[in-house]
């Protein structure tokens, strides 16, 4: 198994394959007479193919162990997919470029708490993992016509390492 080191999430690394949401260092200003801060326009939300709606969702992920095998990656070519978690729990996000039509070497992260990710249409992503416990995430993906999921099992597995 080929090893793949956990590296804390920032918005520079990430900007190949999505966003990072977080507060700090977002764009906001006062609505609802000052006392409401809302932080703008986050995340690109991409909506695309026959029918597209968005969807919001309440996903609950449960908890995964590091050291931790990385079998399958995943990608919507229809539209993205934005993950927040409604707890400060950590997450692990893996993300790949794309290798002809397969993911190429992927790269893994941590969150740390208040940050989510908007992973960008057609991306190669892991599955969602949540370490230490049980988290619920508030998920906004493409509804609508069309198969938007591509699977890709490694006929090798990756091993992602705890090396922060």
């Amino acid at each position: 198994m080929q090893q793949i080191d956990l590296h804390p999430l920032t918005a520079a690394a990430f900007l190949p394959f999505g966003q990072v949401i977080q507060t700090e260092g977002a764009d906001h200003y006062a609505i609802n007479a000052g006392m409401t801060e809302r932080y703008h326009d986050l995340a690109a939300v991409e909506l695309t193919g026959a029918n597209p709606r968005p969807l919001i969702s309440i996903f609950r992920g449960q908890p995964y162990q590091l050291p931790l095998p990385l079998k399958m990656m995943e990608r919507h070519p229809l539209g993205s997919q934005a993950f927040y978690p409604l707890s400060a729990i950590p997450f692990v996000v893996v993300v790949a470029p794309d290798n002809n039509g397969q993911p190429g070497r992927p790269l893994a992260f941590i969150t740390a708490p208040g940050q989510g990710i908007n992973i960008a249409q057609n991306v190669w992503h892991g599955v969602l993992t949540p370490l230490q416990q049980t988290c619920d995430f508030v998920v906004i993906d493409r509804g609508g016509d069309g198969n938007n999921l591509e699977e890709h099992h490694f006929s090798t597995p990756y091993l992602i390492a705890a090396t922060t």
